[in-house]
């Protein structure tokens, strides 16, 4: 109840869209089992659907997660993975007609600092962003329901996720899908490595 009166309230605030998701994604967390996740997040997206003007959005990584959410009232898939995880996951996306977030992370979240090497930071988010564009599009998502995400903060280190910020305009020219970023609360934006 908590949880459908704060997205109601962001709603209120002026939120665009509001983004439901029942796993932690920070650095050094494990996954959860599926019916875990599901437990989470369905009776909030059931309280949601109908009453928000809004998008309601799902992240997950894993498919069942996403198909149930979207039967709920969902209508986007927010995927950390870029559809990397889940070899189910694009196809559900197509089958639903699903505006779908793929975000660009290295790894998984337990050891994804293990994967922050880059040669130009920029360039490589957007050759492995354009790759994910890729596999939804062969999955049979419409290449318009894409926007990507650089992953502020996901599998690079404080130098990294500033020099992609620094360049979004170039970022977005180069995969030509909207860009969506989340750097509120990041920890890099306390750091000077």
């Amino acid at each position: 109840a908590r949880a459908i009166d704060d997205a109601l309230a962001m709603e209120a605030d002026g939120a665009d869209i509001v983004d439901v998701g029942g796993e932690s994604t920070r650095p050094g967390a494990d996954s959860i089992p599926a019916d875990v996740e599901a437990a989470r997040v369905l009776p909030v997206i059931q309280g949601l659907a109908g009453r928000l003007r809004v998008p309601l959005s799902i992240d997950t990584t894993k498919a069942t997660v996403a198909r149930a959410a979207l039967e709920a009232g969902a209508s986007i898939v927010n995927d950390i993975s870029g559809l990397a995880y889940d070899d189910e996951m694009g196809p559900v996306v197509a089958e639903a007609r699903a505006a779908v977030v793929l975000m660009h992370m290295r790894g998984r979240p337990r050891e994804m600092y293990a994967h922050a090497a880059y040669g130009d930071v920029v360039a490589d988010v957007s050759t492995e962003l354009s790759a994910a564009v890729d596999r939804a599009a062969a999955c049979g998502v419409d290449r318009g329901q894409v926007i990507v995400d650089p992953g502020i903060g996901f599998a690079k280190r404080s130098e990294h996720s500033y020099r992609v910020l620094a360049q979004l305009p170039a970022l977005a020219d180069a995969i030509g899908r909207p860009l969506l970023v989340g750097p509120s609360r990041k920890s890099f934006l306390q750091r000077s490595e």
